[in-house]
């Protein structure tokens, strides 16, 4: 339950940077604003649950991974952010790191 926990967690994560990037693109700042609290406020409330089961170090690093992959990700889609070989390679990085911690975790 705990990694369902985190994984859910981390989706919230990606939204907050999301509802920032879009209150400044957006005429409706504040119910972007809004968005980012929410999803804030949620992906506190799943790291916290997670962490009954998951260690604090494990959770934190695996939180933040899926939060920075997935606001990469969304910027490259949606936001026109740069494609080069070192971000994707860096960003590899950090999969592999999710994935270690997960499967060294038990």
């Amino acid at each position: 339950m705990g990694w369902l926990f985190l994984f859910i967690a981390g989706l919230f994560e990606i939204g907050w940077p999301l509802g920032f990037k879009m209150s400044q693109e957006s005429s409706q700042k504040w119910v972007w604003l809004v968005f980012s609290t929410v999803s804030m406020a949620l992906s506190l409330y799943f790291l916290w649950l997670s962490q009954k089961y998951i260690s604090i170090g494990t959770a934190y690093a695996v939180w933040t991974g899926i939060g920075a992959v997935g606001a990469f990700v969304l910027g490259i889609l949606y936001f026109k952010d740069p494609v080069t070989f070192f971000r994707i390679l860096s960003v590899t990085f950090i999969i592999i790191g999710i994935i270690g911690l997960k499967l060294s975790s038990g």
